[in-house]
């Protein structure tokens, strides 16, 4: 997937924040006038913090009461400020001591900060934005007490994380579009543990393009064995999310998925990627060799039609790479079924389906996140990490990957009413 790049990124973090409130020019009289250490500016903003947390809470205090400190108590009421408990909270720029206003009748409930909560806003942000990154929960333990001189469990650091299941599970459930032009369908491997033993869990992953070239994951789903069975509860969850067509589905070689997808979706052509077809078929070849294989295979996944890409395939199996390598053509006799929808298109739609690249490319970078992990307690962990890690690349724009508005031109002819019905 194209990803923005972080100039970018940190610019339209900032455009969608907005203009920050200004400060009165007697705050800024009053700070110090001479440079100031990292450390006496990071006090200086923890003071800042202390100052506006309070202030905030006593707010809070007099709107419960109804009446703000010097006032007169509203006619009829008891209930009246009770001083004042020390309380320390973790925030983004450390821990602080802060002093949280009471009421006599103990019936004050802050909003700021809650009754038992010891984290401010953007302290939790920051340990999901660590853990999302694939940092362990020691490492985020050991990167806390380092910069922020706190101690935090081990079993703390797991509850801020798991906040974000319920978020995961809204989106995993969310409603979809009704039509996808194209989806790809492509698996990872994890390692999770399940009774008592360490097995390997296969991730699959459904990335769809809206009508209008927008990518979106529509899900993921955990499965140690695929098949027609597991399959079909993937796609029959999808249209109960609203999904109603799936114009072209990619893939690769996934067991099972063209039986059950043209079961729910039976108008769905399923077109196998082309480039790893191409690859699998270098496999058969010696090293040396590899590259003229290439290019002999070249003429039969670029001809104009069906019935020329067979000619070629059979020209190919009578040459001397394909008497050499008989294995090559019979891996693409054996897919072919699904490597002629290919040729039933024109070039630019071609360009679109051609290979899995694009959900490979997500894959990767979950990859990178995943593979210091060593294994997964369970099912739910494993979820969790690459959801967080999918959220930092879910609404970002990459349909620059390929002229799309041209493809959508060819779609719109092609498929006529079953296209446009995205778009309505």
């Amino acid at each position: 997937m194209d990803m923005p790049s972080k100039k970018r990124t940190i610019a339209a973090q900032a455009a969608e924040r907005g203009p920050l409130p200004q400060l009165p020019p007697e705050l800024i009289e009053h700070l110090p006038q001479r440079p100031m250490s990292a450390a006496e500016v990071q006090d200086l903003f923890l003071s800042f913090q202390k100052a506006v947390i309070e202030r905030m809470m006593n707010a809070e205090l007099s709107q419960h009461l109804g009446y703000k400190p010097g006032e007169d108590k509203p006619d009829g009421q008891t209930n009246e400020r009770n001083g004042a408990s020390g309380k320390t909270v973790l925030t983004d720029k450390g821990a602080v001591r802060i002093e949280v206003p009471r009421d006599r009748a103990g019936s004050f409930e802050p909003i700021l900060i809650p009754k038992h909560e010891r984290r401010f806003t953007g302290f939790d942000d920051k340990i999901i934005a660590m853990y999302a990154r694939g940092m362990s929960v020691r490492e985020i333990q050991g990167f806390i007490a380092e910069s922020y001189g706190t101690q935090v469990s081990p079993d703390f650091i797991s509850s801020v994380t798991d906040e974000v299941m319920a978020e995961a599970l809204a989106w995993q459930s969310r409603p979809l579009e009704q039509m996808y032009p194209v989806v790809f369908f492509d698996a990872l491997r994890v390692k999770i543990r399940t009774d008592g033993g360490v097995t390997n869990k296969a991730v699959y992953l459904a990335l769809g393009v809206q009508a209008d070239g927008q990518r979106d994951v529509l899900g993921l789903w955990i499965e140690q064995t695929e098949g027609a069975k597991f399959w079909l509860k993937v796609f029959n969850e999808l249209k109960t999310r609203g999904c109603q067509d799936i114009l072209i589905a990619v893939v690769d070689g996934l067991k099972g998925l063209a039986e059950a997808i043209n079961t729910v979706f039976p108008r769905t052509t399923v077109q196998t990627c082309i480039v790893h077809l191409i690859r699998n078929s270098l496999d058969y070849a010696s090293w040396k060799d590899r590259k003229l294989v290439a290019q002999a295979l070249k003429p039969i996944y670029t001809a104009v039609s069906d019935e020329a890409a067979r000619e070629e395939l059979e020209a190919f199996a009578r040459s001397p790479w394909g008497l050499k390598y008989p294995s090559i053509v019979r891996s693409w006799t054996l897919a072919w079924e699904h490597v002629t929808p290919f040729f039933v298109f024109p070039p630019d739609i071609r360009r679109v389906i051609y290979t899995t690249n694009a959900i490979e490319s997500l894959n990767m970078q979950l990859r990178k996140i995943i593979k210091t992990r060593g294994h997964f307690p369970n099912d739910e962990s494993a979820i969790k990490l690459l959801w967080l890690a999918l959220r930092n690349v879910l609404n970002k724009s990459v349909r620059r990957a390929f002229d799309w508005k041209t493809a959508m031109n060819q779609f719109a002819i092609l498929y006529g009413d079953r296209f446009t019905l995205a778009k309505g």
